[in-house]
């Protein structure tokens, strides 16, 4: 038995799906596409085993999105045995919109009024009995965050697939109504029964997703019927039926829903008020990023994150390790491998764990409990007076855990150029795997400043931005930003244990990595460091590691950090950034990483390890969605360029102002300073504004 959960985003379908599975889940992605699709097990015996599926959360069944095609598909074509339409029943008369399209694919629903502690603490009235006359399929009410009604309407869903009974579409306006009723004569013996009045409607709306085998002879007759419907109507056919659903929704809420607060401010729209105001919106977001940084690198998580380094990786673990080696009696070049090597170089890495989980945890806190949407809305509007998609925040939110998915998800973006420029500079924004760059550098060469490691993060947005601006006034970039649509959804208190597993499972995710990617890594930047190219034991100096960082040494010397070591840490990065804080684990066992760096020259290589090309699986990500090897040299180029120039005008302004010195470095930099700011401010080319 499979039950589908379907509902807008924001609706607490999640929530649901992680109560109803537990542990029973698995997370993957659809066919041939990379939305996240989960399947889960029903945890609770039913007498039978009940597969749920949780679908992307979208606001409509028309072809906006590729979460809305994606779910579309699956609903007309795998046809779940029902589907528990989740709505949230504190902004009712919205999520109705999805469930009047629902109704018509021919599945047996029923309706789960989320949410309906909130409804009940303003003091609102729903009539269940009455709504589900109305609507014709079982309605019940339900709370996914407090754990209550969900059995009730897992129950109202077995039942509802083992009779089959679908539900009856909502009727429109006679004139609609003929109009569907010739396309349905039309195309009855192409389409199934059940889903005939799904495909009428959207042939009627101009729906260009909707890909029957038609005779063109049929086509032609529906796209007369429907342009006589509109010359009459006075509007396109699309409009007519999304009014007409509306005017149901409309009905339906008058008689069943009664609002006695109604126009007075909630909760939410008096915090709302604070927290998203122009005047208040980014300090108060500065102020809540700086803390979460703040709480995760430099106090809570560091202070965790010295035992584990100092204590753990740092003494019990290679004390532990040596001595069952010296025990064991193996060999010097193997125990040299596994202390100097493995354990250094995986060690240096998972040492920065409960940094991270402290940071994951905050993100976590804040997107569950509503905020993360409000911080899309406020940078939505910044971007939009620079010039940019409010629709490129999202893949840049994603991001922030991994810049694989955040590059997938600009596939919602409409416009080419928007698109493009989204996945360039997605990857500014640091990621999980960057987290332990900065708490190093942080940590190492910053120990007294709360700033540094949440500068990275506002680097990361100011970077987008600029280079936002500067791409958009060039020719292969120009164009009209599409418009964003976005839901503030109502604020309420997280789900702890919603909250601890999401944190656990990026934690363990990171934890995998390590265990793989870095091992290996951290085995073979072993083995380079010690050996020559006639692979003979040697000084790490005369080390193949040595002369391939030598040789580009060079070009860093500008940036501060011009030794072979730290050229090889950033080159490592290329495979996994966590690799960089793998590598020098290795590199620098013996002596430390303070004697390797200035503070300057460590947040300069702070910086170009930030902005600069992601790991591999991201540059793939990138080549893939580029379709297209110019844009993507293009792409990867850009991204090393400008986290060169970033790094160098730090160090080099940064020596001039501290006082080390004046030369050519330092007029280079005011240089590119000048030519960027020119870039920014400069207006775009007349043949652009014209159009």
């Amino acid at each position: 038995m499979k039950i589908a959960l379907a509902g807008n985003p924001n609706s607490g379908k999640t929530t649901l799906f992680n109560t109803l599975t537990g542990s029973n889940q698995h997370v993957g992605n659809w066919p041939g596409v990379t939305v996240e699709k989960k399947d889960g097990t029903l945890r609770r015996n039913m007498g039978e085993t009940v597969i749920i599926q949780d679908l992307p959360g979208i606001y409509s069944l028309s072809p906006y999105t590729l979460e809305e095609i994606i779910t579309r598909k699956y609903l007309i074509s795998d046809r779940p045995d029902a589907i528990i339409n989740i709505v949230d029943a504190s902004n009712i008369e919205r999520n109705l919109y999805l469930t009047t399209q629902i109704l018509e694919v021919g599945i047996p629903v029923v309706i789960a009024l989320n949410m309906i502690d909130i409804v009940q603490k303003k003091g609102d009235i729903i009539d269940i009995e009455k709504m589900s006359e109305k609507l014709g399929v079982p309605v019940l009410e339900m709370s996914a965050l407090k754990v209550v009604g969900e059995t009730e309407v897992v129950r109202a869903a077995l039942l509802a697939a083992k009779s089959g009974k679908c539900p009856t579409p909502i009727t429109f306006s006679p004139e609609t109504e003929n109009v569907l009723r010739e396309i349905s004569e039309l195309i009855k013996d192409y389409v199934s029964p059940q889903t005939l009045r799904f495909c009428s409607i959207k042939l009627f709306e101009h729906d260009g997703k909707t890909r029957l085998e038609l005779p063109d002879a049929v086509k032609l007759q529906i796209e007369d019927l429907v342009y006589k419907f509109e010359d009459k109507a006075g509007d396109d056919s699309d409009s007519v039926i999304i009014n007409e659903r509306y005017n149901y929704i409309s009905r339906i809420t008058e008689e069943c829903v009664i609002l006695p607060h109604k126009g007075e401010l909630t909760v939410s729209d008096k915090i709302d008020k604070i927290v998203t105001s122009r005047v208040l919106a980014l300090p108060i977001f500065a102020a809540v990023m700086f803390l979460v940084y703040y709480l995760s690198i430099s106090t809570i998580g560091g202070l965790m994150t010295d035992w584990v380094n100092e204590t753990l990786f740092g003494e019990i673990v290679p004390n532990g390790i040596g001595a069952f080696l010296e025990r064991i009696g193996t060999a010097e070049w193997l125990n040299a491998l596994i202390l100097d090597g493995i354990v250094a170089g995986v060690g240096a890495v998972l040492g920065f764990i409960p940094q991270m989980l402290m940071l994951f945890l905050f993100l976590t806190l804040l997107e569950d409990c509503g905020y993360m949407s409000r911080i899309a809305f406020i940078l939505d509007r910044i971007f939009k007076k620079f010039g940019l998609s409010g629709k490129s925040f999202i893949p840049i939110l994603i991001g922030t855990g991994c810049g694989v998915p955040g590059i997938l998800a600009s596939r919602t973006i409409e416009s080419e150029s928007d698109r493009r420029m989204t996945i360039i500079t997605t990857t500014f924004i640091p990621c999980s795997a960057k987290l332990p760059i900065i708490a190093l550098i942080a940590g190492t060469f910053f120990p007294r400043s709360a700033f540094v490691a949440p500068s990275a993060y506002f680097i990361g947005m100011a970077a987008i931005i600029v280079s936002g601006v500067m791409l958009k006034k060039t020719k292969p970039f120009k164009g009209a930003s599409a418009p964003f649509v976005m839901e503030l959804p109502a604020y309420h208190p997280p789900k702890p244990s919603a909250v601890l597993r999401t944190t656990l499972n990026r934690g363990a995710e990171f934890v995998q990595r390590a265990g793989t990617i870095i091992l290996l890594a951290s085995v073979i930047i072993w083995f380079l460091s010690n050996h020559s190219f006639s692979f003979r034991v040697s000084d790490v100096a005369d080390s193949m590691l040595a002369v391939i960082g030598g040789g580009l040494a060079p070009l860093f010397a500008p940036v501060g950090w011009g030794k072979w070591e730290a050229v090889v840490a950033a080159l490592t990065g290329i495979i996994a950034k966590e690799n960089i804080v793998g590598t020098m684990g290795v590199l620098y066992n013996k002596t430390g990483i303070e004697t390797a760096f200035t503070p300057l020259a460590a947040y300069s290589f702070l910086l170009f390890n930030l902005l600069c090309a992601p790991c591999l699986a991201a540059c793939g990500t990138v080549a893939q969605e580029m379709k297209s090897r110019k844009w993507t040299a293009f792409a990867l180029g850009y991204q090393c360029g400008f986290a060169y120039i970033v790094a160098f005008i730090a160090y080099q302004l940064g020596r001039f102002f501290s006082g080390t010195g004046f030369g050519v470095g330092t007029v280079a930099a005011l240089v590119l300073v000048w030519a960027m700011l020119m870039m920014l401010f400069r207006k775009g080319e007349k043949k652009w504004r014209q159009s």
